[in-house]
């Protein structure tokens, strides 16, 4: 369902997005501006790209680029003095690039990206928003330097308060954000795919050279031992020859998962594949049978409140999902009865993915239902409304003090 232009997008107001990673490869990111887009916006949007072969700047899907080049910056210096140093230029970079870029208002993907987003806004005098990708300031790198992170959290307050709207993934951050920071309450937009009808494929058999009788339980994302992945490793020694668990994604920490793998003596039970084009994922994922969303319980809050992209993307092509017991996962699998939650821990992971594949009346249950979710109200069609609403809104309210010409 694609949203339709109001008179004021129409009217061509401008909106300067600053990404502090590579827009071509955030699918949250590249569907939020192409759906401002769309709707009659004209986007510019700043990231920082790794491959010195591109262009400085591109127009690509009628988003206008800026890239500053910067491979070192993807280095895993965490939160350290040398990260605050790397991060000092290249806010001053989204500042000088910001300022320099016309616009009807900003918008600040991820904490990191808000200061620069803040300045840049409040030097024009225009409306800021802050789409949260996940809960700001939780994560375990950052929270073990403490006066750091007391600081960061002051100043995050600020900035969240100095807001016209803030944006995020699920509705337990909606009221964790509200609680921490302040500022306007969050609208919530999902990480949904944009709608595609069913499909049939059989590519991960194919390419793992498995039988037609194998059943696979799929994980698709960033394959990190930080994910759960270990648990489910370990999983795989109590399950049947004929269950097969693939994890396909980008490796942050392939090697550690595979040597796992190794030591658990499961190598057969546990086919590890790099990721694929976003554009091809989903007709890899319609050849599973069952989809993983599985953290562990000692998570950080950021995690235990997620709705991460997986999830509907298993349910866009009819995946039953086996969870943890995430709060805003398991709502959706309860509201639309497409799954099960377990509790993390290897033995129990076992039985839930055995006892789901063993119920094929089951499991033909919940993909109907996945497929009529996915088509009626778990779709990118339905989900950007709320974002395309929260821009007119702004731009309703700028209109009304002054020409909206005067922000084109």
């Amino acid at each position: 369902m694609e949203v339709q232009q109001s008179a004021r997008m129409r009217d061509g107001a401008s909106v300067c997005m600053l990404l502090l990673g590579t827009a071509r490869t955030d699918a949250r990111v590249w569907r939020s501006a192409t759906a401002l887009a769309r709707a009659g916006a004209d986007v510019t949007l700043l990231d920082i790209e790794r491959d010195r072969t591109r262009p400085p700047r591109e127009d690509v899907d009628g988003i206008h680029l800026w890239h500053l080049v910067m491979p070192d910056w993807f280095a895993p210096t965490r939160f350290k003095p040398w990260f605050l140093v790397k991060l000092a230029r290249v806010l001053l970079w989204g500042v000088t690039c910001l300022l320099a870029t016309p616009a009807a208002m900003y918008y600040a993907n991820d904490d990191v990206a808000l200061p620069a987003c803040y300045v840049a806004a409040k030097l024009r005098r225009r409306p800021l928003i802050f789409d949260a990708h996940e809960l700001p300031l939780v994560q375990t790198h950052v929270t073990r330097w403490r006066l750091l992170h007391a600081a960061a959290t002051r100043v995050l307050s600020v900035l969240v308060r100095g807001c016209a709207g803030v944006i995020t993934v699920s509705p337990p951050i909606v009221r964790e954000i509200q609680r921490r920071y302040g500022g306007p309450e969050a609208i919530v937009v999902r990480n949904m795919p944009t709608y595609q009808a069913p499909m049939a494929s059989d590519r991960l058999r194919e390419r793992l050279g498995l039988g037609q009788g194998t059943r696979i339980a799929l994980y698709q994302g960033n394959i990190d031992a930080q994910r759960g992945l270990e648990l489910v490793v370990r999983a795989a020694r109590w399950l049947a020859p004929d269950i097969a668990i693939v994890m396909m994604g980008r490796a942050h920490d392939g090697g550690r998962i595979q040597a796992l793998i190794d030591a658990e003596g499961v190598g057969r039970s546990v086919r590890i594949l790099p990721a694929v084009p976003y554009d091809e994922l989903l007709n890899w994922t319609a050849s599973a049978d069952l989809g993983l969303v599985i953290f562990p319980a000692e998570s950080s809050l950021s995690i235990q409140m997620c709705l991460p992209n997986k999830l509907f993307e298993y349910l866009m092509v009819g995946l039953p999902v086996l969870a943890s017991p995430l709060e805003a996962v398991a709502n959706v699998i309860a509201t639309y009865g497409v799954g099960a939650i377990v509790d993390p821990e290897p033995r129990a992971i076992a039985q839930g993915i055995s006892a789901l594949l063993a119920e094929p009346a089951t499991l033909a249950r919940m993909r109907e239902h996945a497929y009529a979710a996915a088509r009626s109200e778990l779709n990118w069609g339905i989900e950007q409304q709320a974002l395309v609403g929260l821009y007119e809104s702004l731009v309703g309210k700028r209109a009304a003090a002054e020409p909206i010409r005067q922000f084109v």
